[in-house]
């Protein structure tokens, strides 16, 4: 298989198999219009097997809802065919509008331009917590 390399863009590297497509649709990638390419079950000596993204374009991503879905991802920043920078990315603090509580009596729920926010409360079992009902995302 050939994919080639990008001159100018972002590889998004390190992507637990099989996952890669939930990270392409969140960041909704499917309405560039610069070729994006999905490599599914890479060969990985640290991880087995992986998925890498990797956009032809120099876009503005959203870190949080990388880190929300794949915390030991990596951001590579290509410019003229050079790695300029590599990101780790990490598990965020607190996520807004990545994900919807759950619980229908939350005021969330009921005002609908109320941000959705989330708050990290146990790292090692990845639990958020609503800001406003502290319904946990399951």
């Amino acid at each position: 298989m050939n994919i080639d390399s990008i001159k100018n863009g972002i590889v998004i590297d390190h992507i637990t198999a099989k996952r890669g497509m939930e990270i392409y649709e969140a960041l909704n990638l499917n309405s560039l219009d610069c070729s994006v390419a999905i490599i599914t079950n890479a060969r990985s000596k640290k991880m087995g097997r992986k998925d890498i993204i990797k956009i032809d374009k120099d876009i503005e991503i959203n870190m949080d809802m990388i880190g929300f879905i794949e915390p030991n991802a990596t951001i590579n920043i290509v410019k003229n065919d050079k790695l300029v920078d590599k990101y780790q990315v990490k598990l965020p603090e607190t996520i807004i509008n990545i994900a919807k509580c759950q619980n229908p009596r939350c005021i969330t729920s009921i005002e609908k331009d109320l941000d959705q926010i989330f708050t990290l409360t146990d790292r090692e079992n990845k639990v958020y917590r609503c800001k406003y009902c502290e319904m946990s995302l399951k």
